[in-house]
């Protein structure tokens, strides 16, 4: 090769080399950059909640998350650009909340989006407060328990799951009322339900109308006939009453506060004839339990005395756990209430259920068909107990007297009773349960009011409700007696 040959295979070379992208340093890739972004920056929902979209913008794998379980996020990852949702529950606090919704990727700095939601919001007729008004309010809850003669439940009508009806029992009228007061009682206990009568949307509880407008007109009856009236919650579907326990105890407050403002508002204007019961049988199996339910019926107190009026003065029932006579004993707080000495305590008597409601025998035990010393039947000792007799009822309302009643705290037993059986082939046996059915009305009449409990018989066909008459003379009879023979320790 000639000099000049080499000199241009050389330059042809270096302009090869140059060509070809030069030296390694030169052929690096540009650094990856990761993006995120969101829109929108914040997100506000009113107290019915709902669903808002929020844009990702991404070049990588990225995940969500929430600070508060009541706003979601409809995915947890995702990649590259996309979009999601949030959704917020219904608020039933009456305080705005917040939370924040994050999304993080890789090498990106967080994105955080703010979410808020208001507060509930209530009609405001059931959030009026109106001055403390003492007119037909005289009473204390010890003298208005000494004016209660005998009480009496409308069972199985206003508390019934599908209607008033829905149970078998007609519709309560005046008669039933008048007749009712003609009997002898004069104290009346209407179990009510609520749940089922709200609005559709239940976002604020609010209670219909024209529910709000039948318990009034069965509350003017009883208001009418000079008689005492107990409106409570009842079970209710178990909102409250299966529900006493921590993780449930605000959102039940939330609700039983709701619930019983609109019921105090509507009814504030009626004197001391009527007393509000809080609940009716709170189920209450250990000490955590009981400080829960001890916490919703403050609740019912500081939610009817805030509505002011004639509320500020009415006489109050609080159950106790269960409406169980030991545990009552054993757990039961009383609420912290500004007006002195107008609240009552509420526990039922149903013992031993084998005699009072066991209607076929189980494994845990045998129904009894005869209570009483006077009732026992040789050669059916498997047929009664000797153990839960008057010794066993009178110790029980002794500890009611001791713990509640000579505290200053009055007790409205609000249900006993005991079923009728038939012995179609067993004369002696059909006597004698029907002598001890009434011998249980009369001394469970008889020792409540010695002990300083109201009693009020939950009836299981003493009254005849389609012809407002008496249908068990017998343990009529002996309730009555009952009733006479007892007196009140105040």
């Amino acid at each position: 090769m000639t000099t000049v040959a080499k000199y241009f295979f050389g330059f042809f070379l270096a302009i090869s080399i140059v060509a070809c992208g030069g030296s390694d340093e030169e052929n690096e890739p540009e650094p990856f950059t990761p993006v995120l972004t969101a829109s929108p920056a914040s997100l506000t929902f009113d107290a019915v909640g709902g669903i808002e979209t929020v844009s990702v913008n991404s070049n990588s794998t990225w995940s969500v998350s929430s600070s508060e379980s009541w706003c979601k996020s409809s995915v947890q990852s995702s990649k590259a650009n996309s979009s999601i949702t949030i959704s917020a529950e219904t608020n039933y606090s009456k305080l705005e909340r917040n939370a924040v919704i994050t999304i993080t990727s890789a090498g990106a700095a967080d994105v955080n989006i703010a979410v808020s939601q208001s507060e509930r919001v209530v009609d405001p007729k059931y959030t009026e407060y109106i001055e403390p008004d003492n007119t037909g309010m005289e009473s204390d809850a010890k003298t208005l328990a000494s004016q209660m003669y005998l009480g009496w439940n409308i069972v199985n009508t206003l508390e019934a799951i599908g209607g008033e009806t829905a149970w078998g029992n007609p519709k309560v009228t005046n008669d039933l009322i008048v007749a009712v007061k003609a009997a002898g009682f004069n104290a009346i206990r209407i179990p009510c339900s609520w749940n089922q009568y709200l609005e559709e949307d239940e976002t604020y509880f609010i209670i219909k109308e024209s529910w709000l407008e039948r318990v009034k007109e069965v509350v003017d009856y009883c208001v009418a006939n000079d008689v005492y009236v107990v409106l409570n919650i009842h079970w209710d579907g178990g909102w409250m009453e299966n529900n006493c326990t921590t993780d449930k105890q605000a959102e039940v407050d939330t609700k039983l506060a709701a619930i019983w403002q609109q019921i105090a508002i509507y009814f504030r204007d009626y004197d001391e004839h009527l007393l509000f019961a809080g609940a009716n049988e709170p189920n209450v199996s250990n000490t955590s339990e009981a400080t829960v339910l001890a916490s919703h019926m403050q609740t019912f107190v500081n939610t009817v005395r805030a509505t002011g009026g004639r509320n500020t003065y009415r006489n109050l029932i609080v159950q106790a756990p269960s409406t169980d006579i030991d545990k009552a004993d054993n757990w039961m707080t009383m609420p912290e209430d500004n007006t002195e000495n107008r609240l009552f305590a509420e526990v039922h008597y149903y013992t031993p259920w084998q005699f009072c409601g066991l209607e076929e025998d189980a494994n845990w035990g045998k129904m009894y068909y005869f209570w009483g010393t006077p009732n026992h039947v040789a050669g059916a000792e498997d047929r009664f107990s000797t153990e839960y007799e008057e010794d066993f009822l009178a110790g029980q309302f002794q500890k009611m007297k001791t713990r509640l009643v000579d505290k200053g705290v009055p007790v409205i037993l609000g249900e006993f009773g005991a079923i009728s059986r038939s012995f179609p082939n067993n004369a002696e046996w059909q006597q004698k349960h029907d002598d001890s059915r009434a011998y249980f009305f009369e001394k469970v009449a008889e020792l409540s009011k010695n002990n300083g409990l109201v009693p009020f018989l939950w009836d299981n066909g003493m009254l005849d409700r389609n012809t407002n008459t008496v249908g068990n003379e017998k343990a009529y009879n002996a309730l009555i007696t009952g009733a006479g023979n007892g007196t009140y320790p105040f």
